[in-house]
């Protein structure tokens, strides 16, 4: 049987192709476009556990973890009132925890104590305003206790990874925070050895 006589002319077989493959973009974007918003509301409904949790130790639970399987509990709040930022420190630095939020480096000294206490967080996602974050800037870190400790931003600086040290003049005693994420701020490689840092003394 000829093409004439079957009905698939060269013409009809290219709509018929066009038409396959035009559904199967609509197909794939709309996976893709629900893809994104599962993870957009993964990161949300995220977020309102992660405060509950808080919640949970404002009110006194020792270690109240946002849902059952995670491996972090809330440390503190983080505000910056001039940049609209307000973000619950998690415990432990790890790549899972990093995710959700901020975290507290294990080592690091407890907010308020003397010594350093070292934040950090991804730079496109919760650590992405340390961009904006100028000298004499203001910072809150407040505890679980309800105390609110306050710091001033005293510098910022970019270093290797492997030369990201304390500052020197966290030596005198005082209270001081470090905030870490990657740097630069716009890069697409996520293995980039270098880090932005932010300091800020207790006043």
């Amino acid at each position: 049987m000829n093409a004439i006589a079957s009905g698939a002319t060269p013409e009809r077989r290219l709509r018929r192709a066009a038409r396959a493959v035009a559904l199967g973009l609509a197909l794939a974007g709309a996976a893709l476009l629900g893809n994104a918003g599962y993870i957009h509301a993964k990161a949300w409904a995220a977020q309102v556990l992660i405060h509950r949790a808080w919640d949970a130790r404002r009110a006194g639970e020792p270690t109240p973890r946002p849902w059952p399987w995670a491996d972090t509990f809330p440390l503190a709040r983080l505000m910056v009132p001039a940049l609209g930022v307000d973000e619950i420190v998690l415990e432990g630095a790890s790549g899972r925890t990093l995710a959700f939020g901020p975290a507290q480096l294990d080592s690091s000294a407890v907010p308020g104590a003397p010594g350093v206490t070292v934040l950090t967080g991804h730079r496109d996602t919760h650590f992405a305003f340390l961009e904006k974050l100028w000298p004499g800037e203001a910072l809150t870190l407040e505890t679980p206790d309800g105390v609110p400790h306050r710091y001033q931003v005293t510098g910022r600086k970019v270093v290797h990874r492997d030369d990201a040290r304390l500052p020197a003049e966290a030596a005198d005693g005082g209270a001081w925070l470090m905030l870490a994420t990657c740097w630069p701020f716009d890069a697409i490689d996520p293995g980039t050895p270098w880090r932005f840092i932010v300091t800020a003394r207790a006043q």
